[in-house]
């Protein structure tokens, strides 16, 4: 394969599929929007499953790296009521197979994996084209590169999916406001008692909170509310002081070692709403390009996103290891594979959300973790 495979996006997804073509000794392009990989943050903790996440990174060859990344205890659970009562609690007892890593450790991980050079930062793609010769990404600088096989592992609004797909994403009725508590434990020893040492679910009917503790004591809070988008419309977002009294106010009654995360973020409360592909999005096979992650398969958040990206990137590297004079065989084999495997995992996520949201929050979410204890 003497043609580097081109792929747009270096995400986690896109990162993979690199380093476990490197590994293969098959070259690779990585297109980035992103001037360099730290000019933000890249998000919080992942919990990278035995089953996916754990799979691509012994693909990929980084297993004793990854471990070294590993955050000791955070696989613990706690699920609260609005009150702060206890329902249910899974200590992490070292037996548990999601262990949590910082995103942006584990994506440097894979950066650091690559041969220098492999991903072009500052590659913010405009358009992608079929040509003669197979496609031309443009990118916004007017520079343009042209491959006969094109991956996009750019994410929910891909602009490489267009190719094989009209799918666009929709909003799924539930949004997250992100906020952060630093050094809680001495600042808000009762909100770091609530989270204890992994992760927090405080849920009621179309209103709930998930929390992870960090390093250093510090608190990761997704605020989640069902509303319609234009309810979140109504709120000027760069204003943190009115945008957390809003917020705060739909919270009016639950304990406030809960709604700290809420009031007393030490960051402004920055908007996340949920969307989605349908349910079982596919395409037929197009020749030379495909998609991985949530390009192909995004749904709201569900705890797979970035092992389902991570597998995606790991499948589609070993098919075009295993079949290396036949790129159309190994696209096929790939596809066969994910959308089963992205359907799943969509129609989980929507049943966790109903769990979450629904009118029996958080009485059904207790009952699963229940049973599979």
């Amino acid at each position: 394969m003497n043609t580097p495979v081109t792929i747009v996006g270096a995400g986690l997804g896109g990162l993979t599929l690199a380093r476990v073509l490197h590994v293969h000794g098959i070259p690779a392009a990585v297109y980035e929007a992103e001037p360099s990989p730290t000019p933000r943050a890249q998000g919080g903790l992942l919990d990278i499953h035995d089953y996916n996440g754990q799979l691509a990174v012994e693909a990929a060859g980084l297993t004793a790296e990854f471990q070294k990344l590993i955050l000791e205890g955070r696989q613990e659970i706690r699920l609260l009521s609005r009150d702060g009562t206890v329902l249910f609690k899974q200590p992490d007892d070292g037996t548990g197979g999601r262990p949590e890593v910082h995103r942006g450790e584990l994506r440097q991980l894979l950066i650091d994996s690559l041969p220098e050079g492999t991903v072009h930062w500052g590659h913010k793609v405009a358009g992608v084209r079929a040509v003669a010769e197979g496609y031309e990404v443009a990118f916004a600088d007017g520079s343009t590169v042209t491959t006969n096989l094109l991956v996009g592992a750019d994410g929910a609004w891909s602009k490489v999916r267009p190719l094989l797909s009209q799918a666009k994403p929709e909003y799924h009725g539930t949004a997250s406001v992100e906020t952060f508590l630093h050094d809680s434990d001495r600042r808000f020893p009762a909100t770091a008692e609530a989270v204890g040492g992994g992760m927090l679910l405080a849920l009621a009917p179309d209103h709930g909170i998930t929390a992870h503790r960090e390093r250093d004591g510090i608190l990761h809070a997704y605020v989640g509310l069902a509303r319609p988008l234009e309810w979140f419309d109504s709120i000027d977002f760069s204003d943190a002081a009115a945008t957390t009294a809003r917020i705060a106010a739909e919270f009016d009654g639950w304990s406030t070692a809960l709604t700290a995360l809420i009031t007393e973020s030490d960051t402004a409360p920055a908007f996340r709403p949920h969307y989605g592909l349908p349910i079982g999005h596919r395409w037929e096979r197009v020749p030379g390009v495909t998609l991985i992650g949530d390009a192909a398969h995004l749904a709201p958040p569900n705890g797979e996103g970035a092992n389902l990206a991570m597998l995606d990137g790991a499948e589609l590297g070993n098919a075009l290891a295993a079949h290396p004079g036949d790129v159309e065989t190994a696209l096929a084999e790939y596809e066969q594979a994910m959308f089963p495997r992205g359907a799943e995992t969509a129609a989980e996520g929507a049943h966790l959300q109903q769990q979450m949201f629904g009118p029996d929050a958080p009485h059904g979410l207790l009952a699963d973790f229940v049973a599979g204890t």
